[in-house]
């Protein structure tokens, strides 16, 4: 009896061990990975985002465009920070995605309304311009956020630059370092200068590198930091000295911006002052004299 119970558990065991290496182990495989053999390539799984990508920049490769709204959107969309090699695609693409969403669910809310077809019509051709020039608008927000945070950082970037030349780096190097000390308080401006370094290691000249710097922020103050170091460079005056009496010229241009935003401070607020603070004074003030009259006079008259 113990013999018959121990060849049946061989045999299942085996049997069971055969099955698992054929269903579960796959030496076949495993053999060819240690011999280097030919292994048929698994197809790699897609994320979600990846493939909306791709879609947003198949639609976008579809949209027709002029070479000259090409240009300008281009640069818009590096002024804004949009750097990528799809970013006027996705853009494009996302313009029509938009187009398309958003009539159809205006369509889907005012199915069920009882208001004017007329009403109707104009509600889904909002939601056409919308959609289709919404991220137009949005890209040109983002670039003026974008101008806004670089000039602010602007006045610490000329005095960092100017304590680093003065401390006997050359220019390029203090464009190095000023990218890498501003790299957290101001991303912005100290990617851009990042930027500029990089061409000029690729070998471009100084000149077209700054020049590039002016235009790809779009910033005026940037400009005319721009045309003092190419000046400064092409006459060999010292640079320290061109970027002491620029940072000067800044803060006496920005005080003067301070005292004429204050000066008219006064003229902007009449209005609010006009329609928002005299009717509550008219009501605490005159409020109570006209309850008053209407109260005690007026009886006093009705009686006369």
């Amino acid at each position: 009896m113990l013999l018959i119970t121990l060849l049946v558990f061989f045999i299942i065991t085996a049997i069971g061990v055969m099955l698992g290496l054929q269903l579960w182990a796959q030496p076949k495989a495993a053999i060819d990975r240690v011999t280097a053999a030919t292994v048929e390539s698994i197809p790699p799984v897609v994320h979600p985002s990846l493939a909306w990508r791709e879609l947003v920049k198949k639609l976008g490769t579809m949209v027709p465009s002029a070479p000259k709204d090409s240009t300008v959107m281009l640069r818009r969309l590096m002024r804004a920070g949009f750097r990528g090699p799809n970013a006027l695609k996705m853009l494009y693409g996302m313009k029509v995605l938009l187009a398309v969403l958003l009539p159809a669910a205006a369509l889907m809310a005012t199915a069920k309304s009882e208001a004017d077809p007329s009403n109707k019509i104009l509600f889904l051709a909002a939601a056409v311009a919308v959609g289709f020039f919404g991220p137009n608008e949005y890209v040109r927000r983002r670039a003026r956020r974008r101008q806004k945070r670089i000039l602010q950082g602007l006045p610490n970037a000329l005095d960092l630059m100017v304590v680093c030349v003065e401390s006997g780096l050359g220019l390029d190097q203090a464009v190095v370092q000023v990218a890498k000390e501003l790299q957290a308080a101001y991303a912005d401006i100290g990617e851009e200068f990042s930027l500029m370094n990089l061409e000029m290691k690729a070998g471009k000249r100084r000149a077209d590198a700054l020049r590039n710097l002016a235009d790809r922020t779009g910033v005026e103050e940037v400009k005319k930091l721009v045309a003092v170091l190419v000046q400064a460079d092409r006459f060999g005056t010292s640079v320290a000295q061109s970027l002491r009496g620029h940072s000067e010229f800044m803060r006496v241009q920005t005080r003067q911006q301070a005292e004429e935003k204050a000066a008219k401070l006064g003229v902007k607020l009449v209005f609010p002052i006009f329609f928002c603070i005299l009717p509550s004074l008219f009501v605490v003030t005159v409020g109570p004299v006209i309850v008053r009259i209407v109260r005690e006079l007026i009886p006093m008259m009705v009686n006369m």
